[in-house]
């Protein structure tokens, strides 16, 4: 006779099923997607993500109320440029690296040489529209003693900006890979070597150039644009020197209460008396 066709009992079922989870997949994800939402924890747009939160712990003294500005510091360096030393600031807040003309007039002679045009941007600050003048390629030396870094950005040249040093936006931030520490030694790292650490001149306070302080004295003033970077510099001295007749307590030159004026100073001959 044939084997009897039996119902399957408890003894015969595997001792694994038990364990076993039913697996439905409703929305399933790529391997991209899936790295791109691991990468993300910052994301807010799911309010269940703000119930869980734990203060950050402060490494530094907790200063006074009202004072915690103390802590902020420019995230400066001093680097070589055409064999001499100048200011360079690593702005995470610009989008592109910029120097003033006035600037490269102090400390760079026969710059309009290196300038070379290109498709005209619009450029804006507090104080109003900056003219674009064009681009200038610098070489930029930031030494270290286990070997020097050189840059080469492209540079916003700009005829009205006030800015006196050189200003290394985010658009050679993220080409040279640049990043900044802000831990118990300020630093920089560039490229993917990131033993190699360029230190940060930290300055709390440091003295404004000459040229800037009186630039920004008399903002609300209009300037010939006949007039040199060192005649400019002239006539705001002799404007400071006599603050009182343009001037009144503490407003900054050339912002004037009750009347208008204009001052015109001759510069060919005959001189008036």
């Amino acid at each position: 006779m044939g084997d009897a066709i039996r119902e399957p009992s408890d003894d015969d079922k595997d001792p694994r099923e038990e364990f076993l989870v039913e697996y439905k997949e409703e929305n399933p994800l790529e391997i991209k997607d899936i790295q791109l939402e691991a990468g993300m924890p910052q994301d807010t747009a799911n309010k269940k993500l703000c119930k869980h939160t734990q203060d950050a712990q402060i490494f530094l003294v907790t200063p006074t109320k009202g004072m915690a500005y103390i802590h902020g510091t420019a995230t400066k360096m001093t680097v070589c440029i055409d064999n001499s030393q100048h200011p360079l600031i690593i702005e995470s807040g610009a989008h592109c690296s910029i120097v003033a003309r006035n600037y490269l007039d102090n400390h760079f002679p026969n710059w309009e040489k290196q300038v070379f045009p290109t498709k005209a941007k619009n450029f804006k600050s507090k104080s109003g529209k900056m003219t674009y003048m064009g681009k200038i390629i610098k070489e930029i030396i930031i030494t270290h003693r286990k070997g020097n870094i050189r840059l080469n950005p492209e540079v916003v040249l700009l005829d009205d900006s006030h800015i006196q040093r050189f200003l290394l936006g985010t658009d050679h931030q993220r080409m040279y890979v640049i990043d900044i520490y802000n831990s118990k030694n300020r630093h920089i790292t560039i490229g993917t070597n990131k033993e190699k650490k360029f230190s940060l001149d930290i300055y709390q306070i440091y003295s404004q150039d000459p040229l800037e302080e009186l630039l920004n004295e008399f903002r609300e003033g209009k300037f010939s644009t006949a007039l040199t970077s060192r005649q400019k510099l002239s006539l705001l001295k002799i404007l400071r020197k006599n603050r009182p007749a343009f001037a009144i307590g503490e407003e900054p030159l050339g912002k004037i209460k009750g009347h208008d004026m204009e001052l015109y100073l001759d510069v060919e001959r005959p001189y008036p008396p």
